[in-house]
């Protein structure tokens, strides 16, 4: 696992919207890891995990991504705490 994932969330990890909006032409498949708050999208065979709208790994396989989002490791656990941290700030500044 690349620990450039986890490191400065917000600079590495890119908005799903954002991803959704280049190509509206494109075959996009989305699937729910069982168990599991993350969401794996496909775009012309290239797929990458999510956390609601959060990227949370880099491109590979659909083989390649399910395997790394039910590994559950510190860098990943980490991860999900700050995403879940923005978020709830998120809401917070929504708010007012």
């Amino acid at each position: 696992m690349k620990t450039k994932e986890t490191k400065g969330s917000k600079q590495s990890q890119q908005n799903v919207k954002e991803v959704a909006k280049e190509g509206s032409s494109e075959t996009i498949s989305r699937e729910q890891v069982k168990d599991s708050p993350f969401t794996i999208i496909t775009i012309e065979g290239k797929s990458f995990g999510t956390m609601g709208d959060y990227r949370v790994t880099q491109e590979g396989t659909l083989k390649e991504i399910r395997k790394k989002l039910k590994t559950i490791t510190w860098n990943r656990i980490i991860q999900v705490v700050m995403l879940l941290d923005e978020m709830k700030n998120n809401l917070k500044t929504n708010k007012k």
